[in-house]
């Protein structure tokens, strides 16, 4: 399978064979035409005689008779627990001294190379630099308005196109679903051996890989990276999406066709549960906006973070434009409407229902409410904003609240309160 992806291979057949393992590294790393997979045989439980190919050794203690026998198959000497003899420790001491050498030696290359190269070195810092975004808040074709409906997946595509001049270190694909996702930068070309300069890559309709080969980008350092999948198949990428959030990568993963309204592919393919599930995940920001405007924030808040993934989670349907400048939408949620006085109801939407709220709001208005429409493209983001700034958008003194959402309500309930409606789909 490996050598079918384009992989060399290597086969270790004894697990414990330092040397052997050390030898294949070795080989590996002295190849560069191609990456390897080494595949190294091991038995489960080695070193403990009545352990050593049982599945016990992995689920259970080993107890202190097992411990003991350990020490003598493995000619262990000592018998203090947790004991790390002197030769260790001096070994260690070595291998710090070789690295403090290893790292004095790059320094000086990267200083040889800063003088010699100072434009392509300039590039290096700025791509190194997680606060490199900071700029995109002033340019203002990113906040361009457009007036005609436009589905938010679109709108995406278009903020990408900005975004590839302005993050030239921008680097990202899809599985499979690029058309679909709207998430191919125009006229970059396709990484691959003959192509490395590509800022696109195929990754294939296995979205748990693109996630992962995603965060490995994100620790390599240098490159913005973006993933994209229909938002159902999110269940896909979330172990990988789980472990970005637990390492604090920025990680930036755009989700499309989010809810009942993606057509005709039916239930299958009809996310209802995902975005509660994405925004339980602790160290995880959700954006769900509702036009271009709210889709430029999403992508700034995105490529602005450090230390927190972002999904940017967008309806495949057109829908009118609303928010008359995105910068709002940094503090996740915003008055779009009827803020002129004290309201006596509140609707909360996101994404594809700030159209229904207004709707609504209209309607009520015209008997007479006072009704304020709130634009909630990120709860997290929200939840982040100082105590004076959510009573502002939320004052406690209105306690008739109603969320509107197509997927499930699960997480509503800490804002629409014990008198508040949540409508969705459960």
């Amino acid at each position: 399978r490996m050598q079918a992806f384009g992989f060399k291979t290597l086969t270790v057949e004894d697990g414990n064979d330092i040397e052997a393992i050390s030898q294949a590294i070795e080989t590996a790393k002295e190849d560069c035409s191609a990456p390897y997979f080494i595949t190294i045989k091991t038995q489960i439980g080695y070193g403990v005689p009545k352990k050593m190919g049982s599945a016990s050794a992995h689920g259970e203690p080993l107890g202190e008779e097992n411990i003991k026998e350990m020490r003598k198959f493995l000619n262990w000497e000592e018998e203090e627990p947790f004991l790390v003899p002197k030769e260790v420790y001096a070994h260690y001491d070595a291998l710090v001294e070789e690295k403090k050498t290893s790292y004095s030696a790059w320094e000086e290359l990267r200083a040889k190379y800063e003088n010699a190269y100072p434009e392509c070195y300039a590039k290096y810092c700025a791509y190194h630099n997680p606060g490199s975004a900071a700029a995109l808040l002033q340019e203002e074709k990113l906040w361009t308005a457009v007036e005609k409906p436009e589905a938010p997946r679109a709108s995406s595509g278009e903020v990408i196109q900005i975004l590839k001049d302005l993050v030239p270190n921008l680097f990202g694909g899809s599985a499979d679903l690029a058309p679909s996702t709207k998430t191919e930068m125009k006229g970059e070309g396709f990484y691959s051996p003959e192509n490395p300069l590509g800022k696109n890559i195929h990754f294939g309709v296995r979205e748990l890989a693109m996630a992962g080969i995603a965060n490995g980008i994100l620790l390599h350092g240098g490159l913005r990276s973006y993933v994209a999948t229909f938002f159902v198949f999110s269940d896909y990428v979330k172990p990988m999406a789980r472990l970005a959030a637990l390492m604090g990568l920025p990680q930036i993963y755009v989700l499309t066709h989010d809810s009942i309204g993606v057509g005709e592919d039916g239930p299958t393919h009809e996310p209802i549960e995902q975005l509660a599930m994405l925004r339980s995940t602790p160290n995880f920001r959700v954006f769900r906006p509702c036009d271009r405007q709210e889709t430029a924030a999403a992508w700034f808040s995105a490529l602005s973070s450090t230390d927190c993934p972002t999904a940017i989670v967008l309806s495949r349907q057109n829908l009118p434009q609303y928010c008359k400048d995105g910068r709002d939408a940094l503090k996740g949620a915003y008055i779009l409407s009827g803020g002129e006085e004290e309201p006596e109801l509140i609707l909360m939407a996101t994404g594809s229902e700030v159209e229904l709220a207004e709707e609504a709001a209209k309607v009520l208005r015209g008997e007479g409410r006072a009704v304020r429409v709130v634009s909630m493209p990120s709860l997290e983001v929200f939840a982040l904003q100082s105590p004076e700034y959510q009573e502002k958008v939320l004052p406690k003194s209105c306690r008739k609240r109603i969320s509107i959402e197509a997927l499930s309500t699960f997480g509503w309930g800490k804002y629409v309160g014990f008198e508040g409606k949540s409508i969705g789909l459960d």
